[in-house]
């Protein structure tokens, strides 16, 4: 879900999740469980991309100004099965970024205008903006398979 391939899903613990087989994120259980890391998660690259809170509520699906703040303010907030999708794709589009570049190239990738074909020279960030979850999957494709993963 949120890496684990490139991590090794034996090096990821999380209680009451197994990783050996894929969860079921409609499950309210495994959402209770999962959100605090994702929200965690999605702050910090949030951060790290020095994303502005419209984009990181787009990002989220559009979220209300409302919901983002309270979910800003309570990493303990249950996440949806969308919203799950959305940062683990995200997760792994900030992890391939920072295999492979330097720190500070990852970190700022997103915002920089982009000649490959796909962006059509729009930042990955405003396709992904744009595209919504389809979107967020061929960006992830693409930077796996630029570092040679699957």
């Amino acid at each position: 879900m949120f890496g684990e391939s490139a991590l090794g899903a034996s090096s990821i613990r999380i209680p009451g999740i197994a990783l050996d087989r894929p969860l079921d994120l409609s499950s309210k259980a495994v959402q209770e469980k999962l959100s605090p890391a994702a929200n965690r998660a999605f702050f910090s690259l949030a951060a790290h991309w020095k994303l502005r809170d419209e984009d990181a509520r787009n990002l989220l699906g559009g979220i209300s100004n409302g919901s983002f703040y309270q979910l800003k303010r309570s990493a303990s907030k249950t996440l949806d099965q969308d919203k799950l999708t959305r940062v683990s794709l995200l997760v792994g589009i900030f992890k391939a970024l920072n295999i492979l570049y330097s720190t500070k190239l990852a970190d700022s990738w997103v915002q920089l205008p982009n000649a490959n074909p796909i962006f059509g020279g729009e930042s990955p960030l405003a396709y992904m903006r744009k595209g919504g979850v389809p979107n967020m999957i061929r960006v992830r494709q693409l930077l796996d398979a630029r570092r040679g993963g699957s």
